[in-house]
């Protein structure tokens, strides 16, 4: 059965559904910016540490306009290239996590693990463009699509308002790993993701 921590009413109902015993892949979608997300933030470490596990591979890839980060344009690369599927654990970073519960409001994944959440734009003109903020978000969709729901979000984030973050945490009732010194979450490395990772793996 899925494994997150305590279960949820939702992930029995995931087990009548038929999702796997464990997922087989992890997609990383980035926040927006230019450059190669590879050598960005903790993406690459990531990858690599992910890969290392047998049975596991772990997708990154450059994603089309990656200023604006279009949800117009995101959610359909998720699905066409990533593959983003019932069997796959979508880990999202600030625009990336807004885009992985746009994308679970309509197709089931394994888990989305969100780092740097947020539920508005938060007045930004970018951030409105995206079209991610245009409209109520559907937190029952997103619960009965995902078999597991982390969230990681830390007080001294400069970008975002703790507020934001709690509100997408009590709305997906998510597993919530707060922290109070981790700001954007744009170190390195980033060992706490890699463990809640291989919990899943870790099926009781």
């Amino acid at each position: 059965h899925c494994s997150c921590g305590p279960r949820k009413l939702h992930e029995f109902f995931a087990d009548l559904l038929g999702y796997n015993m464990s997922p087989l892949k992890a997609v990383i979608v980035p926040g927006n910016g230019g450059g190669n997300v590879e050598y960005c933030n903790w993406y690459g470490w990531a990858k690599k540490q992910l890969n290392k596990v047998p049975n596991f591979q772990c997708l990154l890839k450059n994603m089309p306009d990656p200023i604006t980060a279009r949800e117009s344009i995101w959610l359909p690369f998720m699905e066409s290239e990533l593959k983003c599927d019932e069997e796959t654990v979508i880990i999202g970073h600030s625009s990336g996590a807004a885009a992985a519960m746009r994308y679970a409001e309509t197709h089931k994944v394994y888990a989305i693990v969100l780092v740097s959440a947020y539920t508005s734009d938060l007045g930004d003109a970018n951030e409105r463009e995206s079209g991610y903020f245009s409209r109520p978000w559907q937190w029952e969709n997103i619960k009965s699509n995902c078999c597991c729901i982390v969230q990681f979000g830390s007080t001294d984030d400069p970008f975002l308002p703790w507020k934001e973050q709690q509100e997408a945490a009590d709305g997906l009732g998510a597993e919530l790993h707060k922290f109070t010194d981790k700001g954007h979450f744009q170190n390195t490395e980033f060992s706490e993701l890699i463990d809640v990772v291989q919990k899943m793996l870790t099926t009781t």
